[in-house]
């Protein structure tokens, strides 16, 4: 779970609510006709830009901001460099035997035992890196649409608030329904996009470049096995993609 994910979450929405139930009764914040104009509405909206499956693969893809969490690039580094003494003692095939838990890692050595040459290791796995990217990139696009969205149906919502209030100015209990309708859409549409659906498409964002770095990571470490590199000198060139401070630890505890 990535607490900093949940705790923006729960914390953005417990002080809105807070101040919701301060200013007075925290009923006269809902209304469904707006929620239905809003939420129901941006969804719709939204998905005429995607397939069908594109659009309710989302969901999927939105459990990465809470619950995704990325290899550490220094336990990749520590795993390729064990595979690299491995493979210059016994050969690829003893690393057939070795436990990888990373999947794109675990392509690439198979890739090396099945006796592929580098240039066809090195784009086969460029490939599933592009892929990948393109899938995350379409789902951050489908929350940043619903975001877009997400603001201009609560200005539709507050215009039919604005005038379903106007054509009834002769009664005058219809005026606060109309008026709730007509402000409350614009604060859905508000708190859907900037506390939900945009947090979201970032942090996905940043697990989409967390994720890239590795595997590129990792195929610089696979080609680096595939030349017979020493296993010290993958370890040093694999460390440039540690920040800095890493790398000075790292050359520290060794």
């Amino acid at each position: 779970m990535d607490l900093a994910t949940l705790i923006g979450l729960v914390g953005s929405f417990a002080f809105v609510i807070m101040a919701m139930v301060m200013g007075g009764s925290f009923g006269m914040y809902v209304d469904t006709q707006s929620i239905l104009i809003v939420v129901c509405g941006s969804m719709f909206v939204a998905m005429m830009q995607y397939s069908i499956g594109q659009f309710f693969g989302a969901a999927n893809i939105a459990l990465k901001a809470f619950i995704f969490k990325s290899d550490n690039p220094e336990d990749l580094i520590a795993k390729i460099v064990e595979m690299a003494d491995t493979a210059r003692k016994g050969g690829f095939l003893a690393l057939e035997e070795m436990e990888v838990e990373n999947s794109f890692l675990r392509k690439g050595i198979d890739l090396l035992v099945d006796g592929y040459d580098a240039e066809v290791v090195r784009a086969t796995l460029q490939k599933d890196i592009s892929l990948t990217n393109e899938r995350h990139e379409q789902g951050i696009s489908i929350f940043k649409a619903l975001a877009e969205v997400a603001p201009a149906m609560g200005m539709i919502g507050t215009l039919v608030g604005l005038v379903a209030m106007l054509s009834n100015m002769d009664d005058p209990k219809s005026i606060g329904p109309a008026m709730a309708v007509a402000l409350l859409t614009t604060l859905y549409g508000a708190i859907m996009a900037n506390m939900m659906l945009l947090p979201i498409a970032a942090k996905l964002g940043l697990r989409k470049d967390e994720e890239k770095l590795n595997r590129r990571l990792i195929l610089d470490g696979v080609l680096a096995i595939q030349d017979g590199q020493n296993p010290r000198v993958i370890d040093g060139y694999l460390k440039n993609y540690l920040h800095e401070k890493k790398r000075i630890i790292a050359t520290d505890e060794e």
